[in-house]
């Protein structure tokens, strides 16, 4: 019952958030579900005990959560509402601030969000990529006020570029701004450190490593994805494989299993755990606060967590658990970051279909992994494919294959290039012995890319189609998870936890099952 309750919560409160998102809202909406979840409460707590009285408490709750996601989006509006900036759209203004995050530096441009002092907002500035500016920099920016308007991509969809901004907390930007560095050393003492140890550890590298190798070690360890540049970033898209250079909850897990492997050697079992979630907020910080590092680590967090306690960790419990807390936090993230969106699909795809898939799997062999990084990618591109051809719009048709072959060298290649950056620090001379193996294992990752995206069939456009289709998909997609589930799970309750333990125990199975098939030596038609 308690699973449910949770899930009809989680449910209502997504739809609410989704629909106040989408088509705006108005307290009066939320009161009158409020009214309306209590007389269900009411029409349940005093109807017949019966299998069907527990619709109307699932209901109440449901309604309940849809409720307060319509007022977190009406209280998130009101910080949108009454812009002072919104009288200077279309003027040339001159504007003081700080750069309240690390700057991005694209191919062309470079991105500063800047805060400013007057009005206690945020504003995109748009400048010269050469330029040298940092977090914490106070400055003086000189230029035109606009509103972010949606354009067209290349694969033919609606980017809405004024929702997207409006999930980092912007609302107006400034295009080719003349910008002055009037002080430094501004922001968070503690983020202001972690970002110059960010950009020493880059520097280091590029002192000893060329290009394009260079920029994939920053995108698989720091998630640069600009440090790619257009060509590559475009055949890793071909190919299937930008998640890694945008640091997957893959990524985070490997850096998670090397901080706790490194703490067992200098902490008590314990103290391990507390380190290690201060030591994943740390890295969250650095790498920047995107959706996928967020839910990552908030992951993270709950499996050290409930290690401390001694309690079983509920892997979906604890992801829809990460997803709310998120929510709550910036409730945009839901219908305007496509991050979020994949990124909370895909591990959802992972928990639960990549167990169901591994008994057709049992032949593929477990060396270097192979097995599981073959299972993970069917599951994971499977359950993001809907959304991934709605938003973006191209379909990568050696994805899976792709990531077989990656996937393995990512742990061994993100491992060098920390080497070799830490190395560098200390001697130059022996960064370069380093060097070779790092920029091999990279070199690896990138000719495998370019090879598979150079095949005339490698990805594909597929036209623009209508939301519904995104819905109809997952609905299929749900039928036959369910149908696959339903001969291994015994419970009648379709929303149970399904725990790390009741994988390990299907797993088993499933081995000493093969074991025993392979074991007999007369074939079944002679039986």
């Amino acid at each position: 019952m308690s699973n449910l309750l949770f899930y009809a919560g989680v449910i209502g409160l997504c739809l609410g958030i989704g629909l106040g998102s989408l088509f705006g809202t108005t307290l009066p909406v939320a009161i009158w579900l409020m009214v309306l979840a209590l007389a269900l409460a009411l029409l349940w707590r005093h109807g017949k005990p019966c299998s069907q009285s527990v619709i109307p408490l699932l209901l109440c709750v449901g309604l309940s959560g849809a409720a307060c996601g319509l007022v977190r989006v009406e209280v998130a509006d009101w910080s949108f509402a009454d812009s002072t900036l919104q009288s200077a759209v279309g003027t040339e203004v001159d504007l003081i601030g700080t750069i309240v995050r690390d700057p991005e530096v694209r191919e062309r441009t470079q991105h500063l969000y800047v805060q400013i002092d007057e009005v206690d907002e945020i504003i995109l500035v748009y400048t010269d990529r050469h330029g040298s500016y940092a977090y914490g920099d106070h400055v003086t920016v000189s230029g035109e006020v606009r509103a972010p308007t949606a354009f067209a991509t290349e694969f033919g969809r609606t980017f809405d570029y004024p929702g997207y901004l409006r999930a980092r907390g912007v609302q107006y930007v400034m295009s080719f701004a003349t910008i002055t560095v009037t002080d430094s050393g501004g922001g968070n003492p503690v983020i202001s450190r972690l970002l110059g140890v960010k950009h020493a550890f880059m520097r280091q590298l590029e002192r000893v490593m060329p290009e394009p190798q260079v920029g994939l070690g920053e995108g698989l360890l720091l998630g640069v994805k600009q440090a790619l540049g257009d060509e590559l970033e475009r055949i890793f898209r071909q190919t299937g494989i930008i998640h890694i250079v945008v640091l997957s909850g893959y990524n985070i897990a490997l850096v998670v299993i090397f901080v706790r492997y490194l703490l067992s050697f200098l902490f008590p079992y314990r103290l391990q755990l507390v380190v290690g979630v201060l030591a994943i907020v740390a890295f969250a910080l650095m790498v920047g606060l995107s959706a996928t590092v967020v839910r990552a680590s908030l992951m993270a967090s709950f499996i050290l967590f409930a290690k401390f306690i001694g309690r079983t960790y509920a892997v979906i419990r604890g992801l829809f658990v990460a997803g709310v807390i998120m929510l709550l936090v910036n409730p945009y993230l839901l219908v305007y970051d496509v991050g979020f969106q994949l990124s909370f699909v895909a591990t959802l795809g992972l928990i639960l279909l990549a167990p169901q898939l591994e008994r057709w799997f049992l032949w593929v062999p477990t060396i270097a992994g192979i097995r599981e990084v073959l299972l993970a990618t069917l599951s994971t591109q499977l359950f993001v494919l809907p959304i991934l051809l709605y938003q973006i719009g191209e379909f990568s048709v050696v994805s899976v294959l792709v990531n077989v072959l990656v996937l393995p060298m990512v742990p061994v290649a993100m491992l060098l290039t920390l080497a070799t950056g830490l190395m560098g620090a200390l001697s130059v001379t022996a960064a370069l012995a380093l060097t070779y193996p790092t920029s091999w294992s990279l070199s690896y990752i990138i000719e495998v890319a370019r090879w598979f995206a150079a095949l005339p069939f490698a990805a594909y456009i597929v036209p623009a189609f209508s939301f519904w289709w995104v819905i109809g998909l997952y609905v299929a997609l749900g039928y036959g998870l369910w149908r696959l589930m339903s001969p291994v799970r015994t419970t009648t309750d379709p929303f149970a936890e399904w725990t790390i333990e009741d994988e390990a125990v299907l797993k088993q199975r499933l081995q000493e099952n093969s074991q025993y098939k392979r074991s007999q030596s007369t074939p079944p038609f002679f039986t």
